[in-house]
């Protein structure tokens, strides 16, 4: 059976509906989250979120373990009460003014949890089904057809669970939490439990499933890679305030914070003075229009200058015009990552092709290769 097009639409054109809500009014949110809190007696796991997700969007909370993404994520889904702040879905307030709660089952929510948590007696099929139970059967049946073929399994509907590998896991858990159509879906570690090269791969899947299906969808992860490849935007969070939030590369390339900084990717942070339109760093001098909305009204400011692998690149020096010595590296198959500890007693990371080999304790000069505005930040 071919999927209609109430289900299934062109990927290409769902991308580009997300990119034009860039400037989307709070009113054509799907999701919108203002001012949550949420308490364990004196402990406070989130502190006044606030965020909005669009029609069409996926949205992934990223940080590290205990930094409030999953009890946000527990919030939206109706598992835990906030304790101040509102909860809005689809124009409809589930959580917030006064003693305002909706039940989980009342809202219009999906939810894929990182175990799958199909049930081992029932086929691929009625798994599928379990969330259509008010449909009747030959409308249920369309449905699940519909969903196979749409997670591209329409051969596998008679399989039980233990039948089925776990990437075909996840697509099946996804169909079942996409049945009822719901206004919004929770993907709560989504890849936590697949092996590695299951994980790159079920990422793409999973991001071309929900962009076909057009759902909104909110995902929660502590893996960085994970969430900078599949999200529309990440929301970065730290200890149960939200940090930043915008487009993967936007928050990737100007993070606006030095946690921000270091949580995505590896980071190091040149010590810098920056004196007449010029930069002055362990590394040398160089324009201090190079960074990002530099204005002079910050020349004889102290400044911590953000540099990637690969925004250096060392070269063999004399010991006399040496920046550093080489302490280590990482094989990293097409690369080497080098780590140098330079002079000024800082230490700093180069990505070179692993053709060019250093050895440890060799004597190098770092060069500023960045072809990018550098984030930075006052000391």
């Amino acid at each position: 059976m071919s999927t209609p097009k109430s289900l299934v639409r062109d990927t290409a054109a769902a991308e580009e509906r997300v990119d034009a809500a860039a400037g989307a009014t709070a009113e054509e949110s799907v999701l919108a989250l203002d001012g949550v809190d949420k308490s364990f007696g004196d402990e406070t796991a989130v502190d006044g979120v606030s965020l909005s997700v669009r029609r069409g969007e996926l949205l992934t909370l990223l940080g590290p373990s205990g930094c409030g993404k999953t009890t946000t994520l527990r919030m939206i889904a109706g598992l835990e009460a906030p304790s101040a702040g509102s909860i809005t879905i689809a124009d409809e307030e589930v959580a917030g003014t006064g003693d305002r709660f909706v039940k989980p089952e009342e809202r219009d929510v999906g939810i894929v949890f990182q175990d799958f948590a199909l049930f081992p007696h029932l086929t691929v099929r009625e798994n599928i089904a379990f969330g259509l139970q008010d449909a009747d059967a030959d409308a249920t049946a369309e449905r699940v057809d519909d969903l196979l073929e749409l997670v591209n399994m329409p051969d596998h509907g008679e399989k039980t669970p233990d039948q089925l590998s776990g990437g075909q896991k996840q697509r099946v858990a996804l169909a079942r939490s996409l049945a009822p159509e719901p206004d919004v879906l929770l993907l709560d570690e989504p890849f936590s439990n697949l092996d590695v090269r299951l994980r790159v791969e079920m990422r793409e899947e999973v991001r071309r499933i929900l962009k076909a299906a057009g759902v909104t969808a909110v995902s929660v992860t502590h893996d960085q890679e994970e969430a900078l490849s599949i999200s529309d935007r990440v929301a970065v969070m730290n200890d149960g305030t939200l940090e930043q939030i915008g487009k993967p590369e936007a928050v990737f390339q100007q993070p606006e914070s030095k946690f921000v900084a270091s949580f995505l990717g590896r980071a190091s942070f040149l010590k810098g003075h920056l004196s007449e339109g010029k930069v002055d760093t362990g590394v040398g001098r160089f324009n201090a229009a190079t960074l990002e909305g530099y204005d002079t009204v910050y020349d004889g400011a102290p400044v911590d200058v953000l540099v990637r692998p690969d925004d250096l690149r060392a070269t063999p020096a004399s010991d006399s015009n040496a920046d550093g010595t080489v302490v280590s590296r990482q094989y990293v198959g097409p690369s080497f990552i080098y780590r140098v500890e330079l002079d000024s007693g800082e230490a700093v990371h180069c990505l070179h092709n692993h053709v060019e080999e250093f050895d440890l304790d060799q004597s190098v000069a770092v060069d500023l290769v960045a072809d990018h505005p550098l984030a930075w930040y006052p000391r």
